[in-house]
């Protein structure tokens, strides 16, 4: 869905997580285009009151600006192996539904359950989710990644990450990986196999 932006949201028994994060996002996208009259999403949403649930709110440039809300049950993907890919163009700065870039990439994993994508030299992100890295005393999550998550934003502001430069030789460098999105906050990966 080309010029279609998504946010996802966590639901635990109808709690919506995080929400002036994901606000803040779709605002930001939408000024992009001069956009200055916003929904309140909370508003928007109706979430279901029992169980955990994914919901993907998607929206445009045009108006109405909200085109689909949907709720999936969640089921959390176990990753335990990230597959090394390189692709220097890659541009996926704003969250859009349209993930055809990321697709192509995540078909490349080979027998691994997810792939770490390196742009330019540097480490950028997994196909859903930011990352970041331990060296036993500092998480590190890359300077520039593909998308700046609003899981990632939380974690810098209250500076329980730091921002670097990553590169793939650095990484033997790292104690622990973990990876950090809306649904499954700062995930850290136990035993994680790299495969470059």
């Amino acid at each position: 869905m080309k010029n279609s932006y998504l946010e996802t949201i966590k639901v635990v028994d109808g709690k919506l997580f995080h929400m002036p994060y994901h606000q803040k996002r779709y605002e930001s996208v939408l000024s992009m285009f001069g956009i200055t009259e916003y929904q309140n999403l909370s508003d928007v949403l109706d979430p279901p009151q029992n169980g955990i649930y994914k919901c993907s709110l998607t929206y445009s440039k045009l108006t109405p600006q909200i085109i689909k809300i949907k709720y999936n049950q969640y089921e959390k993907r176990n990753i335990k192996s990230l597959k090394i890919v390189y692709d220097d163009n890659i541009v996926y700065s704003h969250k859009s539904a349209d993930r055809e870039e990321l697709d192509r990439l995540y078909k490349l994993r080979e027998d691994c359950d997810d792939i770490l994508i390196v742009k330019n030299s540097f480490v950028t992100d997994s196909s859903i989710a930011n990352v970041a890295f331990f060296d036993g005393k500092t998480w590190f999550t890359p300077k520039n990644p593909l998308l700046k998550g609003t899981t990632r934003e939380r974690y810098l502001e209250d500076k329980k990450i730091v921002e670097a430069d990553i590169k793939v030789d650095d990484i033997k460098n790292f104690s622990a990986v973990a990876l950090l999105n809306a649904m499954i906050d700062f995930d850290i990966i136990t035993n994680l196999n790299i495969k470059y």
